[in-house]
């Protein structure tokens, strides 16, 4: 199909985009990489009289890692994500997890802040986000502020940020321990059935942290204190992955549709939690 008539702007700076943005107000919305906006503009699923895109505003495509945080820009792409050894180094499940994103073609176009900013409960990166206590920047009218990931979806597509305000910059603290990020899906490109995010931290035997959040099982992604909490103490057992397994599946709420029925993916993401948490404690 061909989208409703738009007015297309390109500014080259913050300023500029948020001048389009309190002019039009919610007939402006900012695109990013654009995969997720304009396959709903060409179904007419939304209606965009004032489409800005961020492709020449400088400064939100770097990214930059710190002895104790990273902070990747939101016009980082997947690609880039992959292909950047020193992130690579110092948080690798975010190249594990990009790595699981649709297809090459996407991941060139797909960046870092459209995948996290619009609410979609089907994406990859926000329950990494959550797993990885990132923190959000966004910038509006009044200046800029901070939003926790864990703090940042509402509902699906609806989320903290205000319809005047542009997401800028995703700041993670150094991960540490082992990591794992898993997913099943149909095919190559598609939404996961159910996706894991686990960072463990291990004192020998012991675990003595734990961070789970899994993804397109709730209109949110869900991040599971409970989860991390029945790991923690444990040597990772039988016992402990059941109870982390058992605690997950009672934060979930999955809905039935074209990928198969609640009982399903109930099961789906009970095998998925299960391979990841014994991914990660192997690397921790």
């Amino acid at each position: 199909m061909i989208p409703a008539a738009f007015e297309y702007h390109r500014p080259q700076d913050m300023a500029g985009v948020l001048a389009v943005l309190e002019e039009h107000g919610d007939d402006a919305r900012v695109m990013a990489g654009g995969h997720s906006l304009i396959p709903m503009m060409k179904l007419r699923m939304a209606e965009v009289p004032h489409l800005i895109d961020l492709q020449d505003v400088g400064g939100m495509s770097d990214i930059d890692v710190r002895a104790d945080s990273i902070v990747i820009g939101a016009m980082v792409t997947q690609a880039e994500i992959i292909d950047h050894a020193e992130l690579a180094d110092a948080a690798p499940i975010l190249r594990e997890a990009a790595l699981q994103i649709a297809d090459p073609q996407v991941r060139y176009m797909g960046t870092v802040g459209g995948n996290v900013a619009n609410g979609d409960p089907g994406n990859d990166m926000p329950g990494l986000m959550q797993c990885l206590n990132a923190v959000f920047t966004v910038v509006g009218p009044d200046g800029e502020r901070d939003i926790p990931a864990r703090e940042f979806y509402e509902a699906a597509y609806m989320t903290a940020r205000e319809d005047e305000e542009v997401l800028t910059a995703v700041t993670i603290p150094a991960p540490k321990g082992g990591y794992a990020y898993e997913k099943q899906k149909r095919k190559i490109g598609d939404y996961a059935t159910a996706a894991a995010a686990v960072q463990i931290v291990r004192d020998g035997s012991n675990c003595v942290s734990a961070s789970i959040a899994m993804t397109n099982l709730s209109d949110t992604p869900v991040y599971s204190e409970n989860a991390g909490a029945a790991l923690v103490g444990t040597s990772v057992d039988a016992a402990a992955l059941g109870a982390a397994v058992a605690a997950m599946l009672d934060d979930i709420d999955p809905t039935e549709d074209n990928r198969g029925p609640v009982a399903f993916k109930n099961h789906v993401a009970g095998v998925i939690l299960r391979r990841a948490i014994e991914r990660a404690w192997s690397r921790a």
